[in-house]
């Protein structure tokens, strides 16, 4: 499924593109969606399709298509400190985006048929976690995952604010499916009216991770990073004027005034002459002038703007502290 949507050259031209089909509505899922580059959940030799709107699948990997997460994750009206269960998680990329969301306060599990798929998508997040700028910008709840059939889930399990489940779930599951929703929950699923009576195997009760409570080390490290963003946003406030930032340079229209041109009529001749305007003269010169501002506003717009700065991390490295815990702090991320 896919191709909605044209194919982006890279994960911000995608964004844009599932954005103007109306595909991403809100500011929260566009964040979530531009913060996570979706080729780093492909395999090197296949990230030449990544910013297509297309499915992936190779072996027991598995990758919707952009313009239905994007769907999905608008769906489930996602708000910071909510529950969410993904059946069928597979790479990880969904409940990744839904962790920055979810903030640190969230609880993220996702259940996985396949152990093999289940180490890729650990890996996928030990990489987003040590490498992306992004995990900087955000408050991430962190997803776990477990190993099972999503359809044999232990009965005494918790409750969740919202659940999704990527595969086609027959009529006779939906209420299954239901009961691991909170009072006024959110499912989003595909329903099949179709009955399915694949043998599933052996069956394996599948015991979801405990809701864990966060340790006061982990709740100081959360409160000092949330400080130390508040701080630097106030610095960027005064230095920009309350937040608003330098107005972009616009192309100055240049106007050329017309010379007048005047005819005189003397008697039964005509007598045409040129009446000069005493801004004539001023004129060219503020044309050359103007040719050569739109000669440098074009030089400078060519210019590859500087890369983004992680204002997060050289504050927390400036802090006379010692490195142990300004580590601890940037969750002992590699840059």
């Amino acid at each position: 499924m896919g191709g909605a949507v044209s194919a982006g050259e890279d994960n911000d031209e995608l964004i844009d593109n599932l954005k103007e089909a109306q595909y991403i509505r809100t500011e929260l899922v566009e964040q979530a969606f531009r913060a996570i580059d979706r080729a780093d959940y492909y395999l090197e030799e296949f990230k030449d399709n990544a910013y297509k709107d297309l499915a992936w699948k190779h072996g027991n990997i598995h990758l919707s298509a952009p313009c239905i997460y994007s769907e999905v994750m608008e769906a489930l009206d996602l708000q910071p400190g909510l529950s969410f269960l993904n059946l069928g998680s597979g790479t990880g990329y969904l409940s990744s985006m839904v962790g920055l969301i979810l903030g640190p306060f969230g609880v993220n599990h996702g259940v996985e048929l396949h152990s093999d798929v289940i180490e890729y998508a650990k890996q996928k997040l030990d990489f987003f976690i040590k490498t992306s700028d992004s995990f900087d910008k955000f408050e991430f709840c962190e997803p776990s995952f477990v190993t099972g059939n999503c359809l044999e889930i232990s009965p005494d399990c918790t409750q969740y604010d919202r659940v999704y489940c990527g595969a086609g779930v027959q009529k006779e599951h939906e209420d299954y499916m239901k009961n691991l929703l909170k009072v006024g929950g959110i499912l989003v699923m595909p329903l099949e009216e179709k009955p399915n009576h694949a043998d599933s195997g052996k069956s394996r009760l599948v015991h979801l991770p405990p809701v864990a409570v966060r340790s006061l080390q982990d709740l100081a490290r959360i409160a000092i990073r949330g400080t130390i963003k508040k701080i630097i946003h106030q610095e960027t406030m005064s230095k920009n004027g309350n937040g608003l930032k330098n107005p972009p340079k616009f192309k100055r229209r240049r106007v050329r005034r017309r010379r007048m041109e005047t005819i005189v009529f003397l008697d039964k001749e005509v007598f045409a002459s040129r009446i000069s305007n005493p801004s004539d003269d001023n004129n060219n010169s503020e044309d050359l002038e103007d040719e050569g501002q739109d000669e440098e506003e074009m030089k400078s717009s060519e210019l590859k703007p500087d890369p983004p700065v992680n204002f997060l991390r050289e504050k927390v490295l400036s802090l006379p502290l010692p490195d142990p815990l300004k580590y601890y702090l940037l969750y002992y991320r590699e840059k």
